[in-house]
């Protein structure tokens, strides 16, 4: 059983940034798949970023040429670095790996990330 675990969210100002992490208990080189979801209140939960073992992302339109995702295999995390934060960014962020494609994911306990207008 892997376990993610995330740190870094907190309050910001709009504007501002972040940098999210995801710890896994495992290595994460087994994983095809790493990325941040999010969920605000009273919203679904969407993805924001992805990177796949093979090196290609995928963002969310609403993150693009804001956030990006990066990986450290030898400290086995993940990160999300957020740039110019905007209110409706503000969510539970959660962080996630898949060991295999069509497999279910492993989720961290999610971090809050709160933007001020």
């Amino acid at each position: 059983q892997v376990q993610l675990v995330e740190s870094g969210g907190g309050l910001v100002q709009a504007g501002g940034s972040l940098r999210l992490s995801c710890a896994a208990s495992d290595s994460i080189v087994r994983f095809v798949a790493v990325g941040w979801s999010r969920q605000a209140p009273g919203k679904q939960r969407e993805l924001v970023a992805q990177l796949t073992n093979y090196g290609s992302t995928n963002y969310a339109d609403s993150v693009k040429g804001r956030f990006t995702i990066s990986k450290d295999n030898a400290k086995n995390t993940v990160y999300l670095q957020m740039n110019s934060l905007k209110f409706e960014d503000t969510a539970v962020y959660y962080c996630y790996g898949r060991l295999r494609w069509g497999g279910e994911n492993y989720w961290g306990q999610g971090t809050q990330v709160t933007v001020s207008s």
